[in-house]
């Protein structure tokens, strides 16, 4: 006997107690009482702690109550009838209410493997009871009765099951709108991860992390093919009892059709190139050098065990290439086909990454025979690499294709600089990556973005990018003085000529950028450099300051970057500035100390240490004592000494030279 009719056989107080505990519509009695047997058998404390769980059993309760809506059907009960079906409906108020606060794709991955499965189970039992029905009216001798006089007189088991086939794939096609709404919902957040990483290769610190899309991709993946299943077992339950009426034969076709559209289309889109095209020692991804090694990895969003080391993934470069005369064309050399595996991921992830990888030029006679009389130089033309692989799961076969961001290739060092130049330009604009005639006509760039840029530049290689004072700086060296630089427009001639200079910005740019990565990245990154900044900002900044109060900005002239300061001298109390140093000076000795060891000579040859406070009023000492080296001079003129015992006179020669530019620093020109 169950508990809900032990109940039922307790005291007129009691029961009426029991009365009040279900006057409520969270369970309403009539759904306790049909539902007895099934309610009791589940573990609800479990499913109280496990979300998984409670939305498994919240679908089968939706399933029973259909079940026994059909039942009062059958029997003609229009009452209780009536009642389910409100039931049913106030369920599913609260099951939505539920479920948005779950992840999308782990819910519809949950209804499809449980209470799909209960569904179908549910109409292969009542297959079954109608065969048994009518196998059993056979064998007592009624061996001539047609099938369609069975269905006649079973009509109350046949209309049964054709309410709950029609219900089944009702829900399938509910789930597939929900299976498609999902991945439209996944493939736009794919969309903005691809825009992410584009203008992550120029610098940006976006977020490139792929394990939310590939888990998404995975469970929505999952559930296609747990759907492709119940289509087949559909399928099979058609062959063993069908009818005229029988809803599979129409519908099933057309769901099957829907759902592998769908789960193309997230093949399709699940392979992706997870890191773009670049060289061990290259200034950055996208420019490749012919005859020189480059890496890329391409990644499989959709984790599928069964096929781990069985998808082979091919490369290939440029199979659309533009009709333009001296278009170059390369051969991709090195390793060209791996399989995807998931051993050469941290998290597991199905990958294939190509770490050997060579273009070499093809010999074509100066270039192919375009029909178009445009001309685009060495680092303006774009090329494009392929990855192919094919997917054969259960049935369902797809061609999978994935290409990376376009590449510029450059084919000696000299290159490198405009090369990257082009690169900056098209992620920047975030340019379609099919449109290879880009710097055909390549469109200008607002002052924002373009601003945004550079400061990623400065992100990268020094960990700190450009204030809104120092981006000013810099477009008033474009356009000059202006009130406001938002409506102003950049051109992509290698980012326009410096105003009253010979050079463009990007090659000052550039060799300041160099500066502070070879050199300077730590007094950039903790802000001792100010960097950018006018010689009448910089004498408005320091009037009036201590004598001794000094500042750090990049030369202004000097084309290919150097790096000076400025001081409050203490006899006039002018400002005086130090001739920049270049990379070749840097490169004998460090920033640090040159900041440390300066001094200039005074009457009588007195020398001076005219440094002492970095800007605003901050001890020379406390703002950048801590990059001095260890060894002081003295010390390190007894290490010369040490090293010059065992040298030729010549070597030692050199070795004095070197020191001597280094402890002599106060030979340093002054202006």
């Amino acid at each position: 006997m169950s508990r809900w009719e032990r109940l039922k056989q307790l005291d007129s107080v009691s029961l009426q107690k029991l009365d009040e505990l279900y006057s409520g519509e969270q369970l309403p009695m009539a759904v306790r009482e049909y539902l007895a047997q099934w309610i009791e058998d589940q573990d609800w404390e479990h499913a109280s702690r496990d979300t998984s769980r409670a939305v498994v059993l919240f679908q089968v309760l939706l399933e029973n109550l259909d079940n026994q809506y059909s039942r009062f059907m059958q029997e003609r009960a229009f009452l209780m009838q009536r009642n389910f079906r409100r039931f049913k409906q106030d369920f599913q108020v609260q099951s939505h209410l539920f479920l948005s606060f779950l992840a999308p794709t782990m819910c519809l991955k949950l209804i499809i493997n449980h209470a799909m499965e209960y569904s179908l189970r549910g109409i292969e039992e009542q297959q079954d009871e109608f065969d048994f029905k009518y196998q059993t009216h056979k064998m007592d001798g009624e061996t001539s009765l047609p099938l369609c006089h069975a269905i006649i007189i079973y009509k109350g088991s046949m209309i049964f099951l054709s309410f709950s086939t029609y219900s089944f794939l009702s829900q399938m096609s509910s789930l597939l709108e929900s299976f498609d709404s999902l991945l439209c919902m996944v493939l736009e957040e794919l969309e903005e991860w691809k825009s992410r990483q584009q203008i992550s290769c120029i610098g940006a610190p976006d977020d490139t992390n792929l394990e939310p899309l590939e888990k998404w991709f995975t469970q929505l993946g999952e559930g296609g093919f747990q759907l492709r299943k119940f289509l087949e077992k559909l399928e099979e339950l058609q062959g063993k009892l069908s009818y005229e009426q029988d809803p599979i034969k129409v519908q099933k076709p057309i769901l099957q059709e829907q759902l592998d559209l769908i789960l193309t289309s997230l093949l399709k889109s699940a392979f992706i190139v997870e890191t773009q095209p670049s060289m061990p020692q290259g200034r950055g991804p996208l420019v490749l050098r012919t005859n020189v090694q480059f890496s890329v990895k391409t990644r499989f969003l959709f984790k599928v065990p069964e096929l781990n080391h069985a998808m082979k993934v091919t490369v290939s470069i440029d199979k659309e290439v533009p009709q333009v005369k001296g278009y170059r064309r390369f051969n991709v050399l090195g390793t060209l086909s791996k399989v995807l595996n998931m051993s050469e991921s941290m998290n597991g992830g199905m990958v294939a990454d190509f770490r050997h990888l060579t273009l070499k030029e093809q010999k074509v006679g100066g270039g192919g025979k375009g029909t178009s009389d445009m001309s685009l130089s060495v680092t303006e033309e774009l090329h494009v690499i392929h990855l192919e692989t094919q997917f054969d799961l259960h049935g369902l076969s797809v061609s999978l294709e994935t290409s990376t961001l376009p590449v510029v290739v450059i084919s000696n060092s000299s290159q490198q600089q405009s090369a990257w130049a082009s690169v900056l330009w098209f992620n920047m604009l975030r340019a379609d990556s099919k449109n290879l005639l880009f710097f055909a006509s390549s469109p200008t760039a607002s002052w924002s973005q373009f601003g945004e840029m550079l400061s990623w530049q400065f992100l990268s290689c020094g960990k700190r990018g450009l204030n809104s004072d120092q981006l000013d700086t810099i477009a008033q060296k474009l356009f000059g003085e202006l009130p406001s630089y938002h409506s102003a427009d950049v051109a992509s001639a290698e980012f326009e000529n410096i105003r009253d200079t010979n050079f463009t910005l990007w090659v000052w740019m550039d060799g300041i950028l160099n500066l502070v990565k070879l050199y300077l990245a730590d007094l950039w990154h903790d802000g001792s450099i100010m960097g950018f900044i006018t010689k009448a900002k910089e004498k408005s900044l320091l009037k009036g300051k201590q004598c001794g109060t000094f500042l750090l900005r990049f030369s202004e002239s000097i084309k290919d970057g150097g790096i000076t300061f400025s001081w409050v001298d203490a006899g006039k109390h002018n400002v005086r500035t130090v001739q920049p140093f270049i990379s070749a000076d840097l490169k004998q000795i460090p920033f640090p100390e040159i900041l440390r060891n300066f001094q200039i000579m005074e009457a009588e040859n007195a020398p001076v240490y005219p440094l002492q406070f970095l800007y605003p009023n901050i001890p020379k000492a406390q703002a950048i004592g801590k990059y001095y080296n260890e060894k002081t001079g003295g010390e390190r003129v007894s290490v010369c000494l040490s090293v010059c015992c065992s040298l030729s006179l010549s070597e030692c020669i050199s070795v004095w030279t070197f020191m001597a530019s280094e402890l002599l620093s106060c030979a340093l020109t002054v202006h």
